[in-house]
């Protein structure tokens, strides 16, 4: 008798599982007249399990998912000599990517967060290195 090994959730299995799961969410939000916004967060450690977040939001005036986040970087971005259209530009930065999602008031020191690209890790950046890898992402 053979025994069958697990299954191994590789990362393009979850990418493949969260995709069906979000269009499948998404479809459901849209019936109620919300959006839906995918908050998950992708980690290789172990490829056993994985985790899933979405948020479910009212439609701004465009008809996309309300972003708070969005909306208090806009508010507050040029005080931090920011543009509100920085928000999720990408700079790349050590040959890796990242995107602006926040800026935090209440960490002084380093305001601005930004996810890695490749997995969605966040991390916490000083203004003065957003503004000269946005500028260097200008050029």
């Amino acid at each position: 008798m053979t025994e069958k090994s697990p299954p191994v959730l590789t990362h393009h299995t979850q990418m493949l599982i969260r995709r069906k799961m979000f269009a499948a969410c998404q479809q459901i939000a849209k019936e109620c007249g919300l959006a839906l916004q995918d908050r998950s967060r992708i980690k290789n450690a172990i490829d056993l399990s994985f985790d899933v977040a979405f948020r479910v939001s009212i439609c701004d005036s465009d008809g996309n998912a309300f972003n708070p986040e969005k909306e208090r970087f806009g508010l507050i971005a040029t005080a931090y000599g920011l543009s509100p259209s920085d928000y999720g530009r990408i700079f790349e930065t050590r040959g890796e990517q990242f995107r602006i999602v926040g800026i935090e008031p209440r960490r002084p020191k380093y305001p601005v967060s930004v996810e890695r690209v490749s997995d969605c890790q966040r991390f916490k950046f000083a203004t003065e290195n957003i503004k000269m890898f946005l500028s260097k992402a200008d050029r």
